[in-house]
């Protein structure tokens, strides 16, 4: 028996064309796609073009959508992935000093900014990564996709989905090696 999308309620309304359809799938799904976006790009606004980009090829794309191909935050995910892998061709690496406000949830101050410069680094080390390296960790560590969803993502079998992974987290473990060992991370 095939898979069953979570998303399987909204299905014939997208394909309908009705927008509050779209509009539940942007309040299930926004936060991830603009996620996918922020972490390969480092940059809040390109991440926000993805998500608007992403979500606008769905409304376009569902009245032909076919049941049981793949879910349809799999395919969302994949369209988002792949617009950020163009962005990255065609603008080159992408080197950011910016890291997304953190709301201070700690009782001291020191630990928020600990964490910042914390999450600083590892985006600078994430933004070094080759593009799908940089695309298999986002989709493991920041989506939580399981293997064989995020091979399904980037097009690839599981075996070079894993690879991408095992050579991102060494090369991401080399890049941060200084700031452990100065104790920063």
């Amino acid at each position: 028996m095939g898979r069953v999308d979570p998303d399987a309620d909204l299905l014939p309304g997208l394909m309908a064309g009705q927008e509050t359809a779209l509009s539940t799938m942007m309040d299930r799904h926004l936060k991830t796609i603009n996620a996918i976006g922020f972490y390969m790009l480092g940059d809040l606004a390109l991440a926000e073009d993805v998500a608007q980009s992403t979500f606008l090829k769905l409304w376009q794309k569902a009245p032909e959508w076919q049941s049981g191909n793949a879910n349809l935050l799999t395919w969302m995910r994949r369209v988002a992935t792949n617009d950020c892998l163009d962005r990255l061709r065609k603008k080159g690496p992408i080197y950011t000093n910016k890291v997304p406000e953190q709301n201070d949830t700690s009782p001291n101050g020191l630990d928020a900014l600990e964490q910042a410069d914390i999450a600083k680094h590892v985006q600078q080390a994430l933004a070094q990564l080759p593009e799908t390296q940089r695309a298999a960790i986002t989709l493991s560590y920041y989506q939580g996709v399981s293997q064989k969803e995020g091979a399904e993502i980037l097009g690839q079998n599981v075996k070079a989905y894993e690879s991408l992974l095992s050579r991102g987290r060494k090369n991401l473990k080399t890049a941060l090696s200084p700031f452990v060992e100065n104790e920063v991370i």
